[in-house]
């Protein structure tokens, strides 16, 4: 959304785990081009706790180590291996349309909200795993 990109920082991966600065920002978020070619790294823009949710998952660590929620928009949509496994790296390549993610461990045990991906609503991805969080589907 504009009121998130209009001054957010615009960052690319250095190509050594870290990122680039292109443009600095002054609110919380940062914007990434993403790859079209590569398969889970869509265009984003995700706040400060998401930044780190991600640096946390690329890193391949046991959990999050974020303590509060993050906000992820992936409006021109993703592309992912699996809603099961977070570190599918076999699987054939999911196209999945603009969403927006909340990432915090939701339970589909205590929340009701399914671990099937569906083209629009909610549903928890990656169910049962430390790394489980709610993409919605669409523009908020």
């Amino acid at each position: 959304p504009d009121s998130v990109t209009k001054n957010a920082t615009v960052a690319e991966p250095d190509g050594h785990g870290g990122v680039k600065i292109l443009q600095q920002g002054t609110n919380d978020f940062t914007c990434m081009p993403g790859d079209p070619n590569g398969v889970g790294v869509p265009p984003m823009c995700a706040d400060k706790v998401a930044m780190q949710w991600d640096e946390d998952f690329n890193e391949h660590k046991p959990k999050p180590t974020t303590t509060v929620p993050g906000i992820e928009y992936m409006l021109a949509g993703a592309t992912q291996r699996s809603d099961s496994d977070p570190f599918d790296e076999t699987s054939p390549p999911i196209k999945i349309g603009p969403h927006w993610m909340i990432l915090w461990p939701f339970d589909p045990k205590t929340s009701g909200l399914p671990t099937t991906h569906k083209p629009t609503g909610a549903y928890i991805m990656w169910a049962d795993t430390p790394w489980a969080h709610l993409p919605v589907m669409g523009r908020p």
